[in-house]
């Protein structure tokens, strides 16, 4: 299982790949419960879940209780009625992605959860 995790303050987003026994915490979770960051490594961090996906791609929808895939009809930018597929909004084993945003922070920096990666500055003359 994935987490992201993102800043609001500064728009920033991460992402985790959590270890089984990491993941055994999110389980029976729903979508917007705040959860603790410690097994994820985020000492002093609150996390709310705020959606994901299934292993099949389909998106967690908060409107859909349990942990079933349902068809749920939505309305198009055309204004046309369709259904889609979308999943409970209680994460499961079957969770591949969990998304997230820091709600409160710890005492690690946000530059250190957040590192810049591949960002070399090069001079053009």
């Amino acid at each position: 299982m994935k987490i992201v995790y993102s800043d609001a303050k500064t728009g920033k987003s991460a992402q985790v790949e959590l270890k089984p026994e990491a993941s055994v915490y999110l389980l029976n979770k729903r979508v917007s419960e705040v959860v603790d960051g410690s097994p994820f490594g985020l000492t002093g961090y609150k996390l709310k879940i705020t959606g994901g996906s299934d292993d099949s791609g389909f998106p967690i929808s908060p409107n859909v209780h349990g942990s079933m895939k349902t068809r749920v009809i939505r309305t198009r930018k055309s204004g046309k009625l369709g259904r889609i597929t979308v999943v409970g909004n209680v994460i499961t084993a079957n969770t591949a992605q969990v998304n997230m945003v820091i709600t409160e922070y710890g005492s690690k920096g946000v530059e250190e959860i957040f590192p810049e990666k591949g960002k070399t500055e090069e001079k053009k003359e």
